[in-house]
């Protein structure tokens, strides 16, 4: 049912000469995707500007995960503002316009971008000129500023990427480019790109990796647990589709080969033709690329097969949520040889405590006590920058914390490793006092 409501002065006099003219919408039942889509949202609310011959002087929008966008552009004529839920498929706008410019031409654009089938509009008359009395001021400081202002000849684009739980986020400046943009049986693959970090990979409207500080978390998923053992020869990872951590695994000479197993191939594709720095090592002729059910790999493993097995998944939810599982580690344990080492993504301790605490009882429970490391770095894209690697040697003579620490600063200076060295190796074993307490608790 379509409806426009309006809402005026009841004075005619008074609606004559307003200086501005302020529609209020509710756009219902639209489609969900588009209302959760902050780049399209960002794009449609610039055209539906431009549509009413606005002049478009700036654009700000947030993505909330998991769903909402907010945001407004600020055109010559006063502005358009958004908030979506796409959970309800409800869009509230606001259309502030003045001059001649016909705010009407926006909403049926956005109607129309939106798929709204319902909405309600309410058109105010603001500012009316017989209740207001011009003031004459001094604006020579003003116009001295004004023209000192270059105007860059285009607008400018401020929109917003955001992670969140439902008690803290970390939001990317993006350009509102998007590369890629695929929802596959899994997750939405989506690659963006930020002025800071450059390009991204957000699953689901989290952030994975990025150009700029990727090496933090690659690095350091391979080169401890490496070092640490000393000898490995074949490794399997499971996840990693963006292919960072095949990657620096396979700087070692020694490895003889990597089974990976990821079970989205859409991730690999829009990593290989977007982020090809990360994805560098695909083509590695000791790599197996396998897309399938990493659990299932590794339920179906040879036993006492792997040297080292990294477990490279996502947060515990969606097709990652079964690498958490008690099930999971008991079959990668038992693929791993005896002196075999395994290092899986282990959270934050301060984003997502109980996913952290349990996954090191999980390991605790099968390799022992005195066999289960926590190994902290930092990724200044991930929520709190505080991350962990979680640990599970197999043979009770091998010491984590132990490596040649010559050998690895010589491999270090010859790949040219931004974030690995001896002494992170070192210092990431070093716990503070919360995340000790933390772990404890039982």
């Amino acid at each position: 049912m379509e409806k426009r409501t309006f809402a005026l002065l009841n004075d005619k006099k008074r609606t004559m000469g307003a200086l501005g003219n302020h529609i209020l919408v509710e756009f219902m039942r639209c489609d969900p995707h588009v209302l959760n889509d902050v780049s399209s949202i960002e794009r449609d609310m610039v055209e539906a500007a431009r549509k009413a011959g606005a002049t478009v002087i700036n654009s700000t929008f947030h993505h909330f995960s998991p769903y909402g966008v907010s945001g407004v552009v600020v055109i010559e004529e006063s502005h358009l503002a958004i908030h979506t839920w796409p959970e309800y498929g409800y869009a509230a706008v606001d259309l502030f316009t003045c001059g001649e410019m016909d705010a009407w031409i926006s909403f049926d654009f956005l109607k129309e971008a939106f798929r709204s089938d319902s909405y309600s509009a309410i058109e105010m008359k603001r500012g009316s000129k017989n209740l207001l009395k011009r003031i004459d001021f001094d604006i020579s400081s003003s116009r001295q500023k004004a023209d000192e202002w270059v105007n860059p000849g285009m607008y400018t684009r401020n929109v917003w990427f955001t992670d969140k739980d439902e008690f803290q986020a970390l939001s990317l400046r993006y350009t509102g480019e998007v590369y890629h943009d695929v929802t596959t049986a899994y997750q939405r693959v989506r690659i963006l790109e930020s002025p800071k970090y450059g390009k991204f990979l957000a699953l689901d409207d989290m952030v994975m990796t990025t150009e700029n500080d990727e090496f933090h978390y690659h690095e350091m998923i391979s080169h401890p647990a490496i070092f640490a053992h000393g000898n490995v020869k074949n490794v399997l990872v499971i996840g990693g589709g963006d292919g960072g951590t095949v990657r620096e695994v396979l700087r070692h000479s020694g490895i003889e080969k990597v089974t990976m197993v990821e079970i989205d191939g859409e991730v690999i594709k829009a990593c290989k033709q977007h982020l090809p720095d990360i994805a560098a090592a695909f083509d590695d002729p000791r790599l197996e690329l396998i897309v399938g059910d990493g659990i299932s790999f590794a339920e179906q493993a040879t036993h006492s097969s792997y040297d080292l097995i990294i477990v490279d998944g996502s947060d515990p939810v969606g097709p990652a949520e079964g690498l958490f599982s008690v099930g999971f580690y008991n079959n990668c344990y038992k693929a791993l040889k005896p002196d075999g080492i395994l290092v899986a993504q282990g959270e934050s301790p301060k984003f997502n405590e109980a996913a952290f605490t349990d996954l090191h009882d999980t390991i605790e429970g099968l390799f022992g006590k005195g066999n289960a490391y926590v190994s902290l770095f930092y990724v200044p894209t991930y929520p709190t920058g505080m991350w962990s690697f979680q640990v599970g040697t197999k043979a009770s003579a091998t010491d984590f914390g132990h490596i040649d620490a010559a050998e690895v600063e010589a491999f270090v200076q010859a790949k040219g490793l931004k974030y690995y060295n001896s002494s992170i190796h070192t210092a990431s074993l070093a716990l503070p006092n919360f995340v000790r307490q933390l772990l404890q608790r039982k």
